[in-house]
C-alpha cells in the first residue's frame, strides 16, 4: 500500500480564528469630512448613517475597507461628504 502523504480534511485551510486586537490611532476629522453613526447596513458595499449636522446620508463603504475593516450597525465612522451630491464616503471606522 502507498505511504499516507495526505494532510487530512479542509480544516487545515481555514486559518486559525484569533482576534487582532492592534490599537489604532485616533483619527480626526478634516475639511469635507464628519463623524456620523451607522443606523443600517443596507449590503453592496453601503450603508445609512445619520451625522452629527442630523441629516441621514447613503454611505459608501471605500475598496481599501471593504472586508478589511467590518462596520456594524451603531458604530461611529468618519465620513467624507461630497460637494456633487447628498452621499458620502467611509474614510474610517
Amino acid at each position: 500500500m502507498p505511504k499516507n502523504k495526505g494532510k487530512g480534511g479542509k480544516n487545515r485551510k481555514r486559518g486559525k480564528n484569533e482576534a487582532d486586537d492592534e490599537k489604532r490611532e485616533l483619527v480626526f476629522k478634516e475639511d469635507g469630512q464628519e463623524y456620523a453613526q451607522v443606523l443600517r447596513m443596507l449590503g453592496n458595499g453601503r450603508c445609512e448613517a445619520m451625522c452629527i449636522d442630523g441629516t441621514k446620508r447613503l454611505c459608501h463603504i471605500r475598496g481599501k475597507m471593504h472586508k478589511k475593516v467590518w462596520i456594524a450597525a451603531g458604530d461611529i465612522v468618519l465620513v467624507g461628504l461630497r460637494d456633487y451630491q447628498a452621499r458620502s464616503d467611509f474614510f474610517f471606522d
